[in-house]
């Protein structure tokens, strides 16, 4: 017998909204943000909603994970236990946390992951964690198959992967140029988004490289086809970024990525998924119709050439075809794809500018804009807001079901109906009723009225009806036991939910490291002490704390040098500008860039 291995479609939320579309939509898995200490300020929740999604989504099986991911200052940890406890009392499944104090403190019994703001890129690291007690390790955004496989087989920790949505330049809890220039620490989910800023590229002489592009901005990410790769090389959870994304972006991907994983599992019987139900769509999910700059693998292959957008950090969505020429009032379009009214059209310039225009009304190959653009033939057409998709996606989309096989037997003092679901909950009630002759078969019409569950969570797999005569029972009878049935396999499947519980035990294992830099991000002394416990001798304080003098403010492995075309390592390229490069943003503030071709990464320095 072969033995399956449960896989997580994790997707995310900024409110209750986009956290029941998610588990409609396929999620097995979603992430929301905290009343306090999410890594993203801007998307924070009640405990009233994270209750009310953690009663919705467990019918399903789904589980709920909550981000406690920023680093804490010392007068935040005891409102932090508080918070912790609060949140484990309204059935919360996982923490998804960044700072080592949290585990100093009294916690209950409630699993914790480890954040990717913890820089998980190495095995030791991720085993590290692992014997420390998290039960699952968010990775690095920046890692290939092998080194994933490679974690993998140092320890059976869950591992998770971001399999879509927005890249940081920088490795994630490694980067400080945020808190540096703008007083807003990354690591305090505050980050300023300086890496989607323009900027003119200078080489040692003041030689202009590269004008006003946006240099450190990078394409999204999309391993859509890489799944099967990814679970081989030992990923359990697939997450989708997005917890500032919006309703119809959560709704789309989620349920592109969910038809995915599921053909896979058709197929690959070792894997299967994590949750309940089967969801039906009332959309065809198209990655490129939601929130985009251009796709890209990243470094899930090794490096690769086109990782970056350095025209724009906007949404580009689905390329459309190209335009031919313009006829007084419209222009004509080369392309397979058909536009709508309303859709919104967007293009690159001659100056490498984005650009964009709004389409009152089409007309076969015929566009007629609100205004008409500056645009020259043969220009590339992109298409960043499809007015048809997103009134689909703006209403009910999606169903999701779970399998439930109903019986109804007769007694001697009237009739059983039992119902027993997809994970082999079952509950019979019993119908005290004078058994009445029917005067025409009775059968098709009783199964009829059975499976009319459309107001509920469930779908009639099978319908049986065992009786040894022909009994007469009216439809407002049948529809009220349904009714009770239905009422307490719902309150079955919440009893029986099986929620994981993890006691965090004291360890001593030795760090990796023995000292830590401004990068170990240590910004209370539970977190140093921590740290101290576990054979680190000197302990730094993080850089929002104190700012160390000199420090690298962002740690990339996106490489300009590279993308230039003049790596030494992987190009054998030469550069015939000066070094050190640098970077200069449009209000003048400039920043050296350093490159560590050894650990192949660009660091960024303040000037």
């Amino acid at each position: 017998m072969i033995r399956q291995r449960k896989i997580e479609l994790l997707a995310p939320a900024k409110n209750l909204e986009c956290a029941i579309a998610a588990v409609d939509h396929g999620a097995d898995a979603v992430y929301i943000g905290a009343p306090k200490f999410g890594a993203r300020a801007a998307a924070i929740n009640s405990l009233e909603d994270i209750a009310e999604l953690v009663n919705y989504a467990h019918l399903y099986n789904v589980r709920i994970y909550v981000t406690v991911n920023t680093i804490l200052k010392e007068e935040e940890l005891e409102e932090t236990e508080k918070l912790i406890w609060e949140l484990y009392r309204v059935g919360v499944d996982a923490l998804i946390i960044q700072d080592m104090g949290i585990l100093e403190l009294n916690l209950p019994p409630i699993p914790l992951h480890a954040s990717t703001q913890m820089d998980n890129r190495t095995p030791e690291r991720v085993k590290f964690l692992a014997d420390a007690g998290l039960r699952q390790v968010v990775l690095a955004r920046e890692l290939s198959l092998p080194e994933i496989r490679r974690i993998h087989e140092a320890t059976p920790v869950p591992l998770e992967v971001f399999v879509h949505g927005a890249l940081c330049v920088s490795y994630s809890g490694q980067c400080y140029i945020s808190q540096a220039c703008f007083g807003r620490s990354a690591n305090r989910g505050e980050c300023a988004q300086f890496c989607r800023l323009a900027f003119t590229m200078l080489d040692a002489d003041g030689k202009i490289i590269a004008n006003n592009k946006h240099l450190l901005s990078l394409k999204d990410l999309n391993q859509s086809e890489e799944l099967e790769h990814l679970l081989d090389a030992g990923v359990s959870s697939f997450k989708i970024e997005g917890r500032l994304k919006d309703v119809t972006y959560v709704k789309n991907v989620t349920a592109a990525y969910r038809q995915k994983l599921d053909a896979i599992f058709a197929r690959r019987s070792e894997y299967t998924r994590a949750s309940s139900g089967t969801c039906h769509y009332e959309f065809t999910p198209q990655l490129d119709k939601s929130f985009s700059r251009g796709f890209t693998n990243y470094f899930l292959k090794g490096r690769a050439e086109d990782i970056h957008s350095f025209d724009t950090p906007k949404s580009l969505g689905e390329e459309m075809g190209r335009m031919k020429e313009i006829r007084g009032n419209y222009l004509t379009v080369a392309g397979v794809k058909s536009f709508n009214n309303g859709d919104g059209v967007c293009f690159i310039d001659e100056q490498g500018r984005l650009q964009g225009f709004r389409i009152n009304r089409v007309d076969g190959n015929k566009l007629y804009p609100q205004e008409m653009p500056r645009i020259k033939p043969r220009t590339v057409l992109y298409r960043n807001f499809d007015q048809e998709f997103e009134r689909i996606l703006s209403r009910k989309s999606a169903d999701r079901e779970i399998e439930v096989s109903m019986l109804l037997s007769e007694n001697s003092f009237g009739f059983f109906l039992t119902l027993t679901d997809e994970d082999d909950n079952s509950v019979t009630l019993a119908l005290n009723r004078e058994k009445e002759q029917a005067r025409t078969p009775q059968i098709d019409n009783i199964k009829n009225q059975l499976g009319k569950l459309g107001n509920t969570p469930f779908e009639a797999k099978r319908i049986d009806v065992e009786f040894a005569d022909s009994w007469f029972l009216p439809a407002s009878v049948l529809a009220d036991f349904r009714r009770q049935a239905i009422e307490k396999l719902i309150t079955a499947r919440k009893i029986t939910y099986r929620r994981e519980l993890a006691v965090l035990r004291p360890t001593a294992h030795p760090y990796p490291q023995t000292e830590l830099t401004y990068l170990g991000n240590v910004y209370n002394a539970r977190a140093a002490s921590f740290y101290h416990r576990h054979g680190v001798n000197s302990v730094a304080p993080a850089y929002e704390k104190e700012k160390a003098p000199d420090a690298a403010l962002m740690f990339c492995k996106h490489c300009l040098k590279y993308s230039m075309g003049w790596c030494n390592v992987h190009q054998k390229g030469h550069s015939p500008y000066n070094e050190p490069f640098y970077l200069q943003a449009t209000d003048g503030k400039r920043f050296r860039l350093s490159f560590d071709c050894k650990n192949c990464q660009m660091k960024v320095y303040a000037v």
